[in-house]
């Protein structure tokens, strides 16, 4: 597993696909994504079980909360290029009550901590919608760059949405590898139990 400080990143399960199938078809969740038309249940089985076996160039893992184990959404590392050492990021948080709080961000940092680590990656890549300010915050805080502007790319609820695309280098993260290390969790203090106090006879 692959583990951040409010999440692990997790191999797809066979039970996964319920939950997917119930999030892409949530006009909220996938308004962001590249997601268009609705998906049956067996289109979502066929995702998840394929990636349940090892792809050589799609990593897919589940994003499941260190605190219960929630499954939360989805995270990968698409179109990987070995030769020039790329890959193209994507993301979502299904749990809408989870959006906001972290969670994302921290899947972010774990996978592109373990890209540049484990996989020996130079260069993680994405696109990002330019409306989706949340998004776009997240990226900037994990250390992605703004590299190019694809403009009215996605024709979305009557009007055209420009895409971004960002990046970050093996060398930007090395520059910063410091913030990608999840930091042990504060182990706070036992309370003291007052002993009663013995009375003398």
């Amino acid at each position: 597993m692959i583990v951040g400080e409010k999440v692990r990143l997790r191999a797809l399960q066979e039970e996964d696909a319920e939950d997917c199938w119930r999030w892409v078809n949530n006009w909220d969740v996938v308004r962001q994504l590249q997601i268009r038309y609705p998906l049956s249940r067996l289109a979502e089985r066929d995702f998840v079980e394929r990636n349940m076996k090892p792809q050589p160039n799609d990593k897919v893992y589940g994003i499941e909360t260190l605190d219960g184990g929630l499954y939360l959404g989805n995270v990968g590392l698409h179109q990987i290029s070995w030769e020039d050492r790329r890959a193209t990021f994507g993301i979502f948080i299904g749990e809408k009550a989870y959006w906001g709080k972290g969670y994302g961000t921290d899947a972010t940092r774990a996978i592109v901590r373990f890209a540049f680590e484990q996989m020996n990656l130079n260069r993680i890549e994405l696109q990002v919608f330019a409306d989706n300010e949340r998004g776009i915050r997240c990226y900037e805080k994990v250390g992605f760059v703004r590299e190019a502007v694809q403009r009215q790319y996605r024709y979305r609820e009557g009007q055209y949405v420009d895409a971004i695309l960002m990046a970050i280098l093996r060398d930007e993260y090395m520059a910063r590898r410091d913030e990608f290390v999840p930091k042990a969790p504060v182990e706070k203090p036992r309370r003291r139990s007052k002993r009663p106090v013995r009375k003398e006879d």
